[in-house]
């Protein structure tokens, strides 16, 4: 008994032992094939991932313009809108601030985001600099390098150079170290370096063309398993990849140097990014479709929006004269919402592409042209069924017909029809079957409940500030990008024989500034500011003054509105008050800046204190607010947490220009005082993310340089987009979704193929009311449509029994559905289905 209960014993342990092993080599194994890694190479098609031959769709959305907590939400949405691939630049000034210290936490954890992106099963490229541009300030580059001896930017420098190479290393190993390049199993499949050179390489001459060498030898020789691309760079050196930046590559891309190269798209511009007083400025979807319909069929294979989601400039990031909100007219917008019909229409024709994705990498190309302004572009697959086509339309005000194949297919105005089996028509770049939606601030009733309490806090102005200049000091060199404010004083003696005699005769002080805005005392008096803009930087300031015999003291404050971000030359870029005179006297023009001495001081008190901080706020004495305050000014009150999990902004009507902080956290710089064109100011909501919100009891303190506002004219408002609408004409295409493809066939999913509108509630939220409808010719756009001179009367009627009280509805669009099959008043007229309704959560959630 004994025996065979040691025997027992001994198997049973021999097979704990094999099973031990066993699982051990199979979790290796599985190890093993979890972090296997993907060659990634390319031919003149595509760029091939693992063997496989790939479409790329890319979005730009930039990790420091977010926070960590909105990164999840935003690249969801991103994969869910049609993307593969996410596209990102590296920030230099953002990593390392100061020479050797180096930051990767909150907004700056590059490698957090990336790792969410792989999550999120989608590819990244990334764009290392050194020089990005992007419209942040510096064009990306840290500040401490302007003071290095020596240097010149972006040329065959060798410090910088050294500088470069040291920052492009340490960005390269943190991903190696992360195990995030495809090679590795990660989700990095394409590099960039240097941006848009080809717009200053000129100024370099012979080292400008040494430094894309060296920058392309450099990255090369590191092996990192990945292919590398220059933007704009005609002459990339191999085995760079030249690509295309602009809105319309497909026209104008030359396309590659090399026949082994593929034609990407590195930038399609989404929209245009704003500057502070310039006039509202879109890009419609159907021309962003058109050109990237146009792009994937002249035999490109990458297209990267800039920006899929352009969110927020947050502190004093942002270059110079650039707004706060940046490419909110991206498919996501600041917020993270879905701009609609932007996001849905791009959704729609990546499915399209993805429908000829077979042909399109592996057919192929031929060309019709039919007429003056029509075009067939397709693609086959010799020996098999495989088949996609693009059918051009180029004339912008009329439909035309195509006859392809022994079919007839109009093509609607400037647009691409797209055929993934050379037959059907799933796609037209012209027509939005997708929804629309219009962005609403609503007041909030918890952040304004009560009367915010100001207190206030203003500025010491200097006398006499140390300092022996005979000219003020360049304002990018003294602030050295700590603050965007640099004091200037001076002190000059005038005698009462050289004072204007004559009645009526005046004393006028000039300023010629090269930028970016100031503002200016004389013997303790404000006499106003002055500014330049985006395209002309400089300006003088002229006012008639009255001085006083003897001695009188005059200061300015040189304000900056960010650094430069483009151009060749960037670390000799000038800014400030240059050249200071008094005229009329009667001997003569009185030149300041060569017979006086210049004093001059960095930034505010309540900057070097921060007052914008809960532990600051004690370091200066507070002021209960009266109704009025002189300029250079601080604010601070308290607010609740606006309700809701939506969104949140600040409204800064009422103020001038200056920085805000919300619990110490920058929200950006405002300039509500400088009006475009229209009269408007270029933007008033400030985005407060909710990660920077406490639910109750948060400081909000303003820095205002303008006199005379009024703070008490400011709220706090929730973004949503909960006004839902659909524009489809009666003529259009089905939706893509009703498609796929099976094998070397592209089939219907349903058994009714047919036009619809849809509206869909964001979140929890349903149909609460049905503010607009009209099947006929109405006109206007989503929240602003108004009827036409032919409307169904049961438009209203029919699109309630649809979608009241639903969080989804589908609407036909067909004369049936809206009884105008047997009586209809307008037959000539091409109906179009215009709905608007407002989502709401039930009052019971």
């Amino acid at each position: 008994m004994r025996k065979h209960s040691l025997d027992r014993w001994f198997l049973t342990a021999i097979l704990v032992v094999l099973l031990s092993s066993s699982c051990t080599f199979a979790s290796k194994k599985e190890m093993k094939k979890k972090t296997k890694g993907k060659e990634v190479t390319y031919d003149g098609t595509s760029l091939i991932v693992d063997g496989k031959r790939e479409l790329l769709f890319s979005g730009s959305i930039h990790y420091p313009r977010s926070t960590p907590e909105m990164w999840p939400s935003i690249i969801k949405r991103a994969k869910q809108g049609g993307l593969n691939t996410i596209q990102t630049y590296v920030f230099w000034n953002v990593h390392e601030p100061e020479q050797g210290k180096f930051n990767f936490s909150g907004r700056a954890d590059l490698v957090k985001f990336i790792k969410l992106i792989q999550k999120n099963g989608m590819y990244v490229t990334l764009r290392l600099g050194p020089f990005i541009q992007a419209e942040w300030t510096h064009g990306g580059l840290p500040y401490w390098l302007r003071e290095v001896p020596g240097i010149f930017f972006r040329t065959d420098n060798k410090q910088f150079k050294e500088h470069t190479e040291r920052y492009v290393r340490m960005i390269l190993d943190k991903m190696k170290e992360e195990k995030l390049f495809a090679s590795q199993g990660g989700p990095i499949i394409l590099g960039q370096i240097e941006n848009e050179y080809s717009a200053v390489q000129r100024a370099y001459k012979e080292d400008g063309l040494n430094y894309i060498k060296w920058g392309s030898k450099l990255v090369d020789s590191m092996n990192l398993g990945i292919p590398w691309v220059m933007c704009k760079q005609n002459d990339a050196p191999d085995p760079m990849i030249n690509a295309c930046n602009g809105r319309h590559c497909g026209d104008t891309f030359p396309g590659p140097n090399k026949d082994n190269k593929p034609s990407m798209w590195t930038e399609n511009w989404t929209t245009q990014f704003r500057v502070f007083g310039d006039a509202p400025v879109k890009r419609s979807v159907e021309d962003i479709a058109f050109s990237v319909a146009r792009f994937f069929s002249k035999n490109g294979s990458h297209v990267n929006y800039y920006m899929y989601h352009g969110g927020t400039n947050f502190g004093r990031t942002s270059a110079h004269y650039v707004t706060t909100r940046y490419y909110d007219d991206a498919p996501l917008d600041e917020y993270g919402l879905e701009r609609e019909p932007k996001y849905g229409h791009l959704k729609h024709l990546h499915n399209a592409l993805n429908l000829c994705k077979k042909p399109l990498l592996w057919g192929q190309p031929r060309t019709e042209k039919p007429g003056k302004d029509t075009e067939i572009r397709y693609y086959e697959q010799p020996g098999t069924k495989s088949c996609a086509a693009f059918l051009a339309n180029n004339n912008t005000e009329a439909a035309e017909t195509i006859k392809f194949r022994g079919r007839d297919y109009v093509i609607a105005p400037r647009s691409i029809s797209i055929l993934p089996d050379c037959k059907t028509v799933v796609y037209n770049t012209a027509q939005i079957v997708s929804h629309h939606t219009s962005r609403n601030f609503m007041k909030s009733k918890q952040a304004n409940k009560k009367k915010f309490d100001f207190k206030v806090f203003t500025e010491p102005l200097p006398k006499k500030l140390e300092g022996n200049s005979y000219v003020p000091v360049e304002l990018y060199g003294l602030t050295k990008d700590k603050s965007d404010y640099g004091w200037y004083t001076t002190s000059f003696k005038v005698h009462e024989n050289h004072l204007p005699k004559k009645k009526g005769a005046k004393t006028n002080l000039r300023i010629a500034s090269l930028g970016h805005a100031l503002h200016v005392w004389l013997n303790g008096e404000y006499l106003g500011n002055g500014h330049g803009s985006h395209d002309e930087k400089s300006f003088v300031f002229q006012k008639p003054v009255t001085l006083k015999a003897g001695e009188n003291h005059l200061v300015m404050l040189g304000v900056l509105t960010g650094f430069p971000d483009s151009g060749s030359y960037l670390e000799h870029r000038y800014t400030g008050p240059r050249s200071v005179s008094i005229l009329g006297l009667s001997s003569g023009t009185l030149d300041l800046t060569e017979s006086s001495k210049w004093g001059n001081k960095v930034g505010m008190e309540g900057e070097r204190l921060g007052i914008q901080t809960e532990k600051g706020l004690k370091k200066v004495k507070w002021e209960k607010f009266s109704g009025k305050a002189p300029g250079i000014t601080w604010y601070q009150t308290y607010f609740d947490a606006p309700e809701s999990e939506s969104a949140a902004a600040i409204r800064m009507s009422g103020m001038g220009k200056g920085l805000i902080w919300v619990n110490g956290e920058g929200v950006g710089r405002y300039w509500m005082s400088f009006l475009n064109p229209l009269g408007q100011s270029t933007q008033i909501e400030y985005h407060i993310p909710r990660s920077f919100l406490k639910p109750k009891k948060n400081l909000l303190v303003i820095f205002e340089e303008e006199p005379n506002v009024k703070p008490e004219l400011i709220d706090f408002v929730i973004v949503n987009r909960d006004t839902v609408c659909s524009f489809v004409g009666e003529n259009y295409t089905p939706s893509v979704g009703h498609w796929i493809r099976k094998q070397d066939e592209v089939k219907a999913i349903t058994d009714n193929v047919s036009l619809t509108a849809t509206l869909k509630c964001s979140g929890n939220k349903k149909i609460a009311a049905v503010e607009f409808a009209s099947f006929g010719n109405p006109i206007g756009d989503c929240g602003n449509f108004t009827l036409g001179t032919c409307n169904a009367p049961v438009s209203k009627q029919v699109v309630e029994k649809h979608c009241l009280g639903k969080a989804e509805c589908v609407i036909p669009v067909n004369k049936s559905t809206f009884q105008q099959d047997k009586k209809d008043s307008c037959k000539n007229v091409v109906k179009t289905l215009a709905v608007q309704v407002k989502c709401a959560r039930d009052k019971k959630n």
